[in-house]
Protein backbone atom coordinates (compact mmCIF):
# COMPACT_ATOMS: atom_id res chain seq x y z
CA UNK A 1 0.00 0.00 0.00
CA UNK A 2 2.74 2.40 0.82
CA UNK A 3 4.65 1.57 -2.68
CA UNK A 4 1.13 2.10 -4.21
CA UNK A 5 1.24 6.19 -2.86
CA UNK A 6 4.38 6.86 -3.35
CA UNK A 7 4.02 6.25 -7.28
CA UNK A 8 0.69 7.93 -6.99
CA UNK A 9 2.28 10.70 -5.38
CA UNK A 10 5.14 10.64 -8.29
CA UNK A 11 2.35 10.80 -11.07
CA UNK A 12 0.81 13.99 -9.72
CA UNK A 13 4.41 15.64 -9.00
CA UNK A 14 5.34 15.05 -13.10
CA UNK A 15 1.72 15.99 -13.87
CA UNK A 16 1.61 19.06 -11.50
CA UNK A 17 5.22 20.17 -12.80
CA UNK A 18 3.91 20.01 -16.49
CA UNK A 19 1.14 21.72 -15.75
CA UNK A 20 3.13 24.50 -14.51
CA UNK A 21 6.11 24.86 -16.61
CA UNK A 22 4.24 23.93 -20.32
CA UNK A 23 7.14 21.87 -21.34
CA UNK A 24 5.34 20.74 -24.61
CA UNK A 25 4.14 24.17 -25.50
CA UNK A 26 0.42 23.24 -25.36
CA UNK A 27 -2.30 24.16 -22.96
CA UNK A 28 -1.93 23.89 -19.31
CA UNK A 29 -4.29 21.24 -18.95
CA UNK A 30 -3.07 19.39 -21.96
CA UNK A 31 0.67 19.43 -20.31
CA UNK A 32 -0.44 17.62 -17.36
CA UNK A 33 -2.32 15.01 -19.15
CA UNK A 34 0.98 14.34 -20.99
CA UNK A 35 3.11 14.60 -17.63
CA UNK A 36 0.45 12.03 -16.05
CA UNK A 37 0.84 9.39 -18.89
CA UNK A 38 4.96 9.89 -18.55
CA UNK A 39 5.22 9.65 -14.75
CA UNK A 40 2.53 6.10 -14.97
CA UNK A 41 5.18 4.56 -17.88
CA UNK A 42 7.94 5.64 -15.74
CA UNK A 43 6.22 3.57 -12.84
CA UNK A 44 5.54 0.98 -15.00
CA UNK A 45 9.01 0.86 -16.27
CA UNK A 46 10.21 0.50 -12.46
CA UNK A 47 7.87 -1.92 -11.77
CA UNK A 48 8.95 -4.20 -14.64
CA UNK A 49 12.68 -3.55 -13.41
CA UNK A 50 11.49 -5.40 -9.77
CA UNK A 51 11.53 -8.32 -11.71
CA UNK A 52 14.65 -7.99 -13.32
CA UNK A 53 18.14 -10.24 -12.05
CA UNK A 54 21.23 -7.76 -10.75
CA UNK A 55 23.44 -9.59 -13.22
CA UNK A 56 20.86 -8.49 -15.75
CA UNK A 57 20.93 -5.10 -14.00
CA UNK A 58 24.27 -4.25 -14.35
CA UNK A 59 24.60 -6.20 -17.86
CA UNK A 60 22.16 -3.74 -19.05
CA UNK A 61 23.87 -0.59 -17.45
CA UNK A 62 27.29 -1.55 -18.75
CA UNK A 63 25.54 -2.43 -22.27
CA UNK A 64 23.85 1.22 -22.18
CA UNK A 65 27.19 2.64 -21.50
CA UNK A 66 29.78 1.24 -23.81
CA UNK A 67 26.53 2.06 -26.70
CA UNK A 68 26.50 5.60 -25.45
CA UNK A 69 30.47 5.85 -26.33
CA UNK A 70 29.98 4.25 -29.65
CA UNK A 71 27.33 6.34 -30.27
CA UNK A 72 29.65 9.49 -29.31
CA UNK A 73 32.61 8.02 -31.93
CA UNK A 74 29.60 7.81 -34.49
CA UNK A 75 28.93 11.25 -33.98
CA UNK A 76 32.36 12.42 -34.17
CA UNK A 77 31.96 10.67 -37.95
CA UNK A 78 29.08 11.72 -38.86
CA UNK A 79 29.60 15.37 -38.16
CA UNK A 80 32.91 15.54 -40.38
CA UNK A 81 31.34 13.45 -43.11
CA UNK A 82 27.46 14.96 -43.36
CA UNK A 83 27.28 18.59 -43.87
CA UNK A 84 25.26 20.53 -40.66
CA UNK A 85 21.57 20.30 -40.87
CA UNK A 86 18.58 18.35 -40.01
CA UNK A 87 20.01 15.17 -42.12
CA UNK A 88 23.47 15.50 -39.72
CA UNK A 89 21.58 15.89 -36.31
CA UNK A 90 18.84 13.27 -37.45
CA UNK A 91 21.24 10.75 -38.00
CA UNK A 92 23.35 11.23 -34.54
CA UNK A 93 20.30 11.05 -32.72
CA UNK A 94 19.31 7.76 -34.49
CA UNK A 95 22.86 6.36 -33.67
CA UNK A 96 22.51 7.16 -30.10
CA UNK A 97 19.13 5.41 -29.17
CA UNK A 98 20.13 2.89 -31.69
CA UNK A 99 23.88 2.18 -30.21
CA UNK A 100 22.25 2.43 -26.48
CA UNK A 101 19.51 0.17 -27.11
CA UNK A 102 21.22 -2.69 -28.69
CA UNK A 103 24.00 -2.36 -25.78
CA UNK A 104 20.89 -2.75 -23.23
CA UNK A 105 19.45 -5.56 -24.97
CA UNK A 106 22.94 -7.66 -25.14
CA UNK A 107 24.00 -6.68 -21.89
CA UNK A 108 21.14 -7.47 -20.49
CA UNK A 109 20.88 -10.91 -22.08
CA UNK A 110 24.62 -11.75 -21.41
CA UNK A 111 24.08 -10.29 -17.92
CA UNK A 112 23.70 -13.90 -16.03
CA UNK A 113 27.50 -14.69 -17.69
CA UNK A 114 28.63 -12.07 -14.53
CA UNK A 115 30.25 -13.55 -11.48
CA UNK A 116 29.39 -11.01 -9.01
CA UNK A 117 30.04 -13.34 -6.01
CA UNK A 118 34.12 -12.82 -7.04
CA UNK A 119 33.56 -9.34 -5.79
CA UNK A 120 32.84 -10.28 -2.76
CA UNK A 121 30.86 -7.77 -0.40
CA UNK A 122 26.94 -6.98 -0.97
CA UNK A 123 27.79 -9.38 -4.23
CA UNK A 124 28.58 -12.32 -2.42
CA UNK A 125 25.20 -13.39 -1.89
CA UNK A 126 24.35 -13.98 -5.48
CA UNK A 127 27.18 -16.81 -4.94
CA UNK A 128 23.79 -18.89 -3.44
CA UNK A 129 21.69 -18.80 -6.43
CA UNK A 130 24.48 -19.75 -9.04
CA UNK A 131 23.43 -23.12 -10.74
CA UNK A 132 19.59 -23.17 -9.51
CA UNK A 133 18.22 -22.59 -12.43
CA UNK A 134 16.36 -26.20 -13.76
CA UNK A 135 15.51 -26.14 -17.57
CA UNK A 136 12.12 -28.16 -18.91
CA UNK A 137 12.21 -30.15 -21.54
CA UNK A 138 9.01 -30.63 -23.80
CA UNK A 139 8.78 -34.59 -23.00
CA UNK A 140 8.62 -33.96 -19.25
CA UNK A 141 5.70 -31.28 -19.48
CA UNK A 142 3.87 -33.67 -21.93
CA UNK A 143 4.50 -36.56 -19.18
CA UNK A 144 3.02 -34.21 -16.31
CA UNK A 145 4.43 -36.03 -13.41
CA UNK A 146 6.65 -32.51 -12.65
CA UNK A 147 3.91 -31.07 -11.39
CA UNK A 148 3.48 -34.23 -8.93
CA UNK A 149 7.27 -33.70 -7.64
CA UNK A 150 7.01 -30.08 -7.53
CA UNK A 151 3.64 -30.00 -5.42
CA UNK A 152 6.01 -32.04 -2.73
CA UNK A 153 8.66 -29.25 -2.26
CA UNK A 154 11.39 -31.68 -3.75
CA UNK A 155 11.85 -29.36 -6.34
CA UNK A 156 13.78 -25.67 -5.94
CA UNK A 157 15.02 -23.05 -7.78
CA UNK A 158 13.96 -21.04 -10.27
CA UNK A 159 12.18 -23.07 -13.51
CA UNK A 160 13.01 -22.28 -16.81
CA UNK A 161 10.69 -22.39 -19.55
CA UNK A 162 12.02 -21.63 -23.05
CA UNK A 163 10.28 -19.93 -25.40
CA UNK A 164 10.70 -22.50 -28.28
CA UNK A 165 9.44 -25.10 -25.83
CA UNK A 166 6.05 -23.57 -25.60
CA UNK A 167 6.25 -23.32 -29.84
CA UNK A 168 6.99 -26.43 -29.57
CA UNK A 169 4.18 -27.56 -27.40
CA UNK A 170 1.68 -25.07 -29.17
CA UNK A 171 3.11 -27.06 -32.65
CA UNK A 172 1.70 -30.14 -30.84
CA UNK A 173 -1.38 -28.93 -29.45
CA UNK A 174 -2.48 -27.70 -33.21
CA UNK A 175 -1.62 -30.89 -34.18
CA UNK A 176 -4.55 -32.81 -36.61
CA UNK A 177 -3.51 -36.12 -34.70
CA UNK A 178 -6.44 -36.31 -31.69
CA UNK A 179 -3.35 -37.93 -29.90
CA UNK A 180 -0.82 -34.96 -30.53
CA UNK A 181 -3.40 -32.77 -29.87
CA UNK A 182 -4.44 -34.16 -26.19
CA UNK A 183 -0.69 -34.62 -25.10
CA UNK A 184 -0.07 -31.32 -26.22
CA UNK A 185 -2.92 -29.39 -24.37
CA UNK A 186 -2.17 -31.70 -21.35
CA UNK A 187 1.60 -30.22 -21.61
CA UNK A 188 -0.44 -26.45 -21.75
CA UNK A 189 -2.69 -27.42 -18.56
CA UNK A 190 0.86 -28.75 -16.84
CA UNK A 191 2.83 -25.40 -17.09
CA UNK A 192 -0.29 -23.63 -15.79
CA UNK A 193 -0.68 -25.97 -12.73
CA UNK A 194 3.24 -24.86 -12.16
CA UNK A 195 2.63 -21.46 -12.64
CA UNK A 196 -0.39 -21.53 -9.90
CA UNK A 197 1.95 -22.99 -7.14
CA UNK A 198 3.29 -20.75 -4.91
CA UNK A 199 6.41 -22.30 -3.77
CA UNK A 200 7.30 -22.14 -7.22
CA UNK A 201 9.30 -19.75 -9.53
CA UNK A 202 8.55 -20.04 -13.49
CA UNK A 203 10.60 -18.11 -15.71
CA UNK A 204 9.80 -17.70 -19.31
CA UNK A 205 13.17 -16.85 -21.31
CA UNK A 206 13.42 -15.45 -24.69
CA UNK A 207 16.79 -16.49 -25.20
CA UNK A 208 17.02 -18.91 -28.45
CA UNK A 209 19.69 -19.69 -30.57
CA UNK A 210 18.47 -19.54 -34.59
CA UNK A 211 21.60 -21.59 -35.60
CA UNK A 212 20.72 -24.58 -33.99
CA UNK A 213 17.29 -26.24 -35.32
CA UNK A 214 16.82 -28.86 -32.71
CA UNK A 215 15.13 -28.23 -29.65
CA UNK A 216 17.19 -30.93 -27.73
CA UNK A 217 20.74 -29.11 -28.79
CA UNK A 218 18.91 -25.66 -27.84
CA UNK A 219 18.18 -26.75 -24.61
CA UNK A 220 21.77 -27.86 -24.21
CA UNK A 221 23.20 -24.36 -25.25
CA UNK A 222 20.63 -22.75 -22.75
CA UNK A 223 21.23 -24.94 -20.06
CA UNK A 224 25.52 -24.18 -20.98
CA UNK A 225 24.46 -20.56 -20.81
CA UNK A 226 22.85 -20.39 -17.38
CA UNK A 227 24.93 -22.70 -16.15
CA UNK A 228 21.57 -25.00 -14.90
CA UNK A 229 20.01 -28.36 -15.22
CA UNK A 230 17.58 -30.07 -17.65
CA UNK A 231 14.71 -31.79 -16.51
CA UNK A 232 13.62 -34.61 -18.84
CA UNK A 233 12.61 -38.02 -19.37
CA UNK A 234 14.19 -38.30 -22.88
CA UNK A 235 17.12 -40.45 -23.11
CA UNK A 236 18.87 -39.83 -25.70
CA UNK A 237 18.63 -36.21 -24.70
CA UNK A 238 20.37 -37.49 -21.45
CA UNK A 239 22.71 -38.92 -22.75
CA UNK A 240 23.63 -35.84 -25.40
CA UNK A 241 23.87 -34.10 -22.50
CA UNK A 242 25.93 -35.54 -20.32
CA UNK A 243 28.59 -35.70 -22.81
CA UNK A 244 28.37 -32.11 -23.20
CA UNK A 245 29.22 -31.73 -20.00
CA UNK A 246 25.38 -30.52 -18.54
CA UNK A 247 23.84 -32.27 -16.01
CA UNK A 248 20.47 -33.42 -16.31
CA UNK A 249 17.88 -34.91 -13.71
CA UNK A 250 15.94 -37.64 -15.85
CA UNK A 251 12.04 -38.34 -14.06
CA UNK A 252 12.27 -42.25 -15.42
CA UNK A 253 15.29 -42.72 -13.27
CA UNK A 254 13.71 -40.60 -10.39
CA UNK A 255 10.96 -43.25 -10.64
CA UNK A 256 12.97 -46.09 -11.03
CA UNK A 257 14.49 -45.42 -7.83
CA UNK A 258 11.70 -44.98 -5.75
CA UNK A 259 10.85 -48.76 -6.58
CA UNK A 260 10.58 -50.98 -3.71
CA UNK A 261 13.77 -53.09 -3.26
CA UNK A 262 13.51 -56.91 -3.99
CA UNK A 263 15.94 -59.18 -2.58
CA UNK A 264 16.71 -62.61 -4.26
CA UNK A 265 15.16 -65.21 -2.09
CA UNK A 266 11.74 -62.84 -0.96
CA UNK A 267 8.32 -64.46 -1.14
CA UNK A 268 6.04 -62.25 -3.09
CA UNK A 269 2.31 -62.12 -4.16
CA UNK A 270 1.65 -61.29 -7.62
CA UNK A 271 -1.02 -61.56 -10.20
CA UNK A 272 -0.21 -63.61 -14.05
CA UNK A 273 -1.42 -61.66 -16.61
CA UNK A 274 -0.31 -63.19 -19.53
CA UNK A 275 2.31 -65.72 -20.98
CA UNK A 276 5.98 -65.11 -20.90
CA UNK A 277 8.28 -65.61 -24.21
CA UNK A 278 10.23 -68.22 -22.67
CA UNK A 279 8.35 -71.73 -22.68
CA UNK A 280 6.40 -72.01 -19.18
CA UNK A 281 6.61 -68.46 -18.28
CA UNK A 282 4.22 -66.18 -16.67
CA UNK A 283 4.43 -62.67 -16.51
CA UNK A 284 3.11 -60.66 -13.77
CA UNK A 285 3.19 -56.55 -12.87
CA UNK A 286 3.67 -54.55 -9.54
CA UNK A 287 1.28 -51.82 -8.60
CA UNK A 288 4.45 -49.01 -10.35
CA UNK A 289 4.50 -50.57 -13.26
CA UNK A 290 7.45 -53.50 -12.74
CA UNK A 291 7.40 -56.30 -14.71
CA UNK A 292 7.75 -59.50 -13.10
CA UNK A 293 9.06 -63.41 -14.88
CA UNK A 294 7.87 -66.24 -13.59
CA UNK A 295 9.14 -69.12 -14.34
CA UNK A 296 6.73 -72.34 -14.56
CA UNK A 297 3.47 -70.40 -14.04
CA UNK A 298 2.01 -69.86 -17.76
CA UNK A 299 -1.05 -72.45 -16.27
CA UNK A 300 -1.73 -69.83 -13.78
CA UNK A 301 -2.75 -67.05 -15.60
CA UNK A 302 -5.49 -65.27 -14.27
CA UNK A 303 -4.71 -66.44 -10.86
CA UNK A 304 -2.57 -65.02 -7.93
CA UNK A 305 0.03 -67.36 -6.75
CA UNK A 306 3.23 -66.44 -4.52
CA UNK A 307 6.63 -66.92 -6.03
CA UNK A 308 10.21 -66.76 -5.10
CA UNK A 309 12.54 -64.21 -6.79
CA UNK A 310 15.67 -65.58 -7.93
CA UNK A 311 17.03 -62.15 -9.36
CA UNK A 312 16.41 -58.55 -10.20
CA UNK A 313 17.46 -57.23 -13.16
CA UNK A 314 18.19 -53.24 -13.49
CA UNK A 315 18.27 -51.86 -17.30
CA UNK A 316 17.77 -48.59 -18.98
CA UNK A 317 13.91 -48.79 -19.29
CA UNK A 318 13.62 -50.06 -15.46
CA UNK A 319 13.92 -52.82 -13.45
CA UNK A 320 12.62 -56.60 -14.06
CA UNK A 321 12.24 -58.89 -11.11
CA UNK A 322 12.52 -63.16 -12.10
CA UNK A 323 11.13 -65.65 -9.93
CA UNK A 324 9.67 -69.07 -9.74
CA UNK A 325 6.72 -70.71 -8.77
CA UNK A 326 6.91 -74.21 -7.20
CA UNK A 327 4.15 -76.12 -8.03
CA UNK A 328 4.72 -78.81 -5.39
CA UNK A 329 4.64 -76.37 -2.53
CA UNK A 330 0.98 -75.10 -4.15
CA UNK A 331 -0.14 -78.52 -4.48
CA UNK A 332 0.90 -79.28 -0.83
CA UNK A 333 -1.16 -76.66 0.70
CA UNK A 334 -3.98 -76.52 -1.75
CA UNK A 335 -4.92 -79.98 -1.51
CA UNK A 336 -6.38 -81.58 1.81
CA UNK A 337 -7.10 -84.84 3.20
CA UNK A 338 -10.45 -85.43 4.60
CA UNK A 339 -10.68 -86.72 8.42
CA UNK A 340 -12.09 -90.12 8.81
CA UNK A 341 -14.47 -90.12 11.68
CA UNK A 342 -15.74 -93.56 13.07
CA UNK A 343 -19.39 -94.32 13.14
CA UNK A 344 -21.11 -96.80 15.40
CA UNK A 345 -24.21 -98.13 14.26
CA UNK A 346 -26.36 -100.66 16.47
CA UNK A 347 -26.98 -103.56 13.92
CA UNK A 348 -29.66 -106.77 14.38
CA UNK A 349 -27.93 -109.60 14.48
CA UNK A 350 -29.42 -112.45 12.68
CA UNK A 351 -30.47 -115.59 14.87
CA UNK A 352 -28.63 -117.44 12.20
CA UNK A 353 -25.61 -116.47 12.88
CA UNK A 354 -25.34 -117.45 16.35
CA UNK A 355 -24.01 -120.53 17.09
CA UNK A 356 -26.27 -123.08 18.24
CA UNK A 357 -24.58 -124.16 21.03
CA UNK A 358 -25.28 -121.04 21.98
CA UNK A 359 -28.82 -120.52 21.83
CA UNK A 360 -31.20 -120.70 24.45
CA UNK A 361 -34.25 -123.26 23.83
CA UNK A 362 -37.78 -123.56 25.91
CA UNK A 363 -38.13 -126.81 27.50
CA UNK A 364 -41.58 -128.89 25.55
CA UNK A 365 -43.43 -129.85 28.56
Amino acid sequence: MNLFLIRLLFIVVVAVTCYVIQPFGRSQDLDAGIGALLGAAIVVFEWKLRTVSLKRLIGAATGSILGICGAYLFALVIRDSVPAGKTQSFLQILVMLLMAYVGLIVGANKGDLLNLAALGGIFGGEKQGKKSYKILDTSVIIDGRIADIAETGFLDGIIVTPQFVLRELQLVADSADSLKRNRGRRGLDVLQRLQKMATLQIQIVEDDFPAIREVDLKLIELAKLYEGKIITNDFNLNKVAQLQGVEVLNINELANSLKPIVLPGEIMKVFILKEGKEYNQGVAYLDDGTMVVVDNARKMIGKTIEVSVTSVLQTTAGKMIFGKWDERAFTRTSVTVPAVTPSVSSTAVPSAAVPGALAETKPQP
